[in-house]
């Protein structure tokens, strides 16, 4: 009688307890991965059938998913905007996730490793952007160098000014957040526009230099405490790209990489897309095991690929990977993880937000200075992947304050609104190339 009654306690405890755990779950305040711990042995599939009826992604979650993409590139079709699609697809994750609608759950385990995957391809393609082989680096690399160097140097005390304002702490972050530079959003910019010239040879290697160095520090400041591992982590995901380098240049030198490009054209495998993919994914396992984020081995493949030489093939099979679907997916999950209602709660965020974004504007515009036309130095402060990394990060190692993380990304909003004005008032400026000339 005893031990039926125990066991009934015990059963009626098991469940408790896994009903508690479904909901955190659903709520994201745990991953599901870590369900089996906090339930017992064979407690992750009771969990699972519990949070499967709110949060898992099927087919109908994927199709809200590529509906909702589909508002990035509305908001961005007016050209006189000249608003990137990430900000519609944010806007998309903030309305369907938990701050408003409540329908994606960035605490699912399938939705979060998905949005990894993208999180990867993202920080691939900016680093394929960073225009590594482009003969206008060597012309301009000198001056891109030293101002990128200048604008580090007034970003600190800027920095230590506002993490002591706001008593967060984060001044290291807030230091590498305004030297950053967005190669992803400056160049398609500068493209769209034609901007040439002697400003733009010498923008290109500083925002290649700002780019890749605030990426590679992200890690390093985000977790102060564990700088050293984060060190030795980013040191062994950079040495495996340096050794797939080495490795592809001689493929390439040696005309294997022609040979292997025709087979593929011609039999339609798509070969240097699988290599490319099975190469992110082994430089992502790396970080994950060295306790680093993928966004380095992403980031760092792509500078790989830059160096080399991006296929035009390849570059078009990406394309259609990563903005078709992971891209869109990774940015929703993010906008979901925005907890907005926080801001409410902290609305002096909301000026942290605004205070980080112009602040990021003066310390390039001071590049002025220099000689470097406003416009020019405007458009470097554009930020994208450097906040939302970040943003990314610091929600998924819980070291930045409630509300914070929605900061960063208002910050980084205030900056792609300045690089869409600079952008116009360059191209305005730009001389109008005379008739019958070609560009």
């Amino acid at each position: 009688m005893r031990q039926g009654r125990a066991e009934r306690r015990s059963g009626i405890a098991l469940c408790h307890r896994r009903s508690t755990t479904a909901r955190r779950v659903r709520r994201g305040r745990i991953p599901l991965g870590w369900a089996t711990i906090l339930t017992g042995r064979g407690g992750l599939s009771g969990v699972c059938r519990t949070a499967r009826q709110r949060c898992d992604v099927d087919f109908a979650t994927l199709t809200v998913i590529s509906l909702a993409a589909l508002l990035g590139p509305l908001l961005a079709l007016p050209q006189r905007w000249q608003m990137p699609v990430v900000v519609g697809e944010l806007t998309a994750g903030v309305v369907l996730g938990p701050s408003a609608v409540g329908y994606l759950r960035p605490g699912d385990g399938t939705f979060a490793f998905l949005a990894d995957i993208g999180f990867a391809l993202v920080m691939f393609v900016a680093g394929s952007h960073v225009p590594v082989r482009d003969p206008g680096m060597r012309a301009g690399l000198r001056i891109g160098i030293l101002r990128t160097l200048l604008v580090a140097g007034l970003a600190v005390p800027v920095a230590l000014g506002i993490a002591a304002l706001f008593g967060t702490g984060h001044a290291a972050l807030y230091t590498v957040l305004l030297a950053s530079s967005s190669a992803a959003l400056i160049l398609p910019v500068i493209d769209s526009l034609r901007l040439k010239g002697t400003p733009v040879l010498e923008l290109l290697p500083q925002v290649a230099v700002s780019d890749t160095a605030c990426i590679v520090a992200l890690p390093l400041v985000i977790e102060a405490q564990r700088a050293g591992r984060a060190a030795l982590g980013a040191l062994a995901v950079t040495g495996c790209a340096a050794v797939c380098f080495v490795i592809l240049r001689h493929f390439d030198r040696t005309g294997n990489r022609r040979r292997l490009h025709r087979l593929s054209q011609n039999r339609k495998w798509a070969l240097e897309l699988r290599i490319s993919l099975t190469i992110v994914f082994a430089l992502a396992a790396v970080a994950v095991r060295t306790h680093v984020s993928i966004m380095l081995a992403g980031f760092c493949f792509g500078l790989v690929v830059a160096a080399i030489g991006e296929p035009r093939r390849l570059a078009r099979q990406l394309f259609a990977v990563t903005e078709g679907f992971f891209s869109p997916l990774f940015f929703l999950w993010l906008g979901a993880s925005l907890d907005l209602t926080q801001l409410g709660r902290h609305p002096s965020f909301i000026l942290l937000g605004l205070l980080l974004g112009t602040a990021a504007i003066a310390v390039h515009a001071a590049m002025r200075l220099t000689g470097q036309p406003a416009p020019f130095a405007t458009l470097c402060a554009a930020q994208l992947g450097v906040p939302v990394a970040a943003a990314t990060l610091g929600s998924q190692l819980h070291v930045l304050k409630p509300g914070e993380a929605a900061a960063l990304m208002l910050a980084a909003l205030v900056t792609i609104v300045a690089t869409g004005l600079a952008g116009s008032l360059a191209a305005r400026a730009a001389p109008t190339p005379a008739p019958g000339t070609q560009e």
